[in-house]
């Protein structure tokens, strides 16, 4: 590194760059949000006396838009249905926000945060709110397990690469 005329040079790149010059890729979380929520205990009281067990059905997607040219929204949507024998115990329905700061990243990094990292980073706090939900609800806490978000991009990731050499397109935004 030099200081020679308020010019460094940046070590990664071997660039000279202008001193204090923001040009390190960073991505982040900058806030997050309930966007909406639902709960529905259409049998209650008597579903609180079912004793079966519950049959738990979990779906998740995850969308993205762009606010600016440095900022997106991620929107993880989690759904969950408890059925029962004798009918459905509850129904909980989340959309839960975030804003996402990228900047100084590739394309390709970006895709791979928004759909990747983020909801990884957003997860935990939507199933704390899906647990109080259902307890509030007035069922026993619901702990979904952890999700492996990355897994999963990677593996929507190199479908939709095997249907474009098809000629098809695949949806980026699900997971």
């Amino acid at each position: 590194m030099s200081d020679e005329g308020n010019i460094i040079t940046d070590l990664d790149l071997g660039a000279p760059v202008p001193n204090g010059a923001d040009t390190l890729p960073t991505a982040g979380i900058i806030s997050q949000y309930i966007k909406d929520l639902s709960v529905e205990n259409p049998n209650a009281p008597e579903s609180f006396n079912w004793t079966d067990a519950p049959q738990i059905d979990v779906q998740f997607n995850i969308a993205a838009r762009d606010i600016s040219d440095e900022i997106s929204e991620i929107e993880l949507k989690i759904s969950i249905n408890s059925k029962h024998q004798t009918g459905t115990a509850f129904i909980v329905e989340l959309s839960y926000g975030g804003l996402i700061g990228m900047r100084n990243m590739e394309e390709q990094h970006k895709h791979a945060f928004t759909y990747a990292e983020a909801p990884r980073l957003l997860f935990p706090f939507a199933r704390r709110v899906i647990s109080d939900a259902v307890r509030d609800a007035g069922f026993p806490p619901l702990l979904l397990e952890p999700v492996d978000f990355n897994g999963i991009y990677v593996q929507q990731l190199a479908a939709s690469q095997g249907a474009a050499g098809e000629g098809a397109e695949a949806p980026a935004s699900e997971a």
